[in-house]
């Protein structure tokens, strides 16, 4: 009787460690890119408005890409960033 408890004990004690590391490995694949589909709205810096993904516009400033509205909000902020 008490090797059943004893198996079932260790047997949950497994189950949570295997969990716990699938937890870890499965959270941190995505963490550096999140994934953007192209109907998300995403916010533009400068004027704070919210854009479709599909219709922004993209630039990449100091090795980081951003999304603004229009190539005016894109210049204004390449201006604020480089000062």
């Amino acid at each position: 009787m008490y090797r059943i408890l004893i198996i079932l004990g260790l047997l949950v004690v497994l189950y949570l460690v295997l969990r716990s590391v699938v937890h870890e490995i499965w959270g941190k694949r995505g963490e550096n890119q999140p994934l953007l589909s192209k109907n998300q709205m995403l916010q533009d810096p400068v004027c704070r408005v919210y854009v479709p993904r599909e219709s922004a516009v993209a630039a990449t400033i100091g090795g980081q890409t951003y999304y603004f509205c229009s190539k005016t909000c894109a210049e204004t902020f390449q201006k604020q960033f480089s000062s």
